[in-house]
């Protein structure tokens, strides 16, 4: 729920999958969520910020969280594409 003001005023804002956009929950302990840092292009140094994915049991369980995380890192540009 948001006010009017567009601020989130839940208690609890659930994580979502980023591969399947399915919610996460709390008993499910089969899920990862891995922070991919940003390097600097010019120095190849960690630039301080970092893009953060969450994978599902159900995507590991079927073999696709090897395919689905480089896939997310191309598409938001933090790996390159070739």
């Amino acid at each position: 729920m948001q006010e009017d003001a567009g601020e989130f005023v839940d208690l609890h804002v659930p994580r979502r999958c980023s591969a399947s956009n399915r919610i996460v929950g709390a008993q499910d302990h089969a899920s990862i969520q891995m922070n991919v840092g940003e390097v600097d292009k010019v120095a190849g140094r960690f630039s301080g910020q970092f893009k953060t994915y969450a994978i599902c049991r159900a995507i590991r369980r079927m073999g696709e969280s090897e395919d689905s995380i480089p896939r997310l890192a191309k598409a938001d540009g933090t790996v390159s594409k070739n």
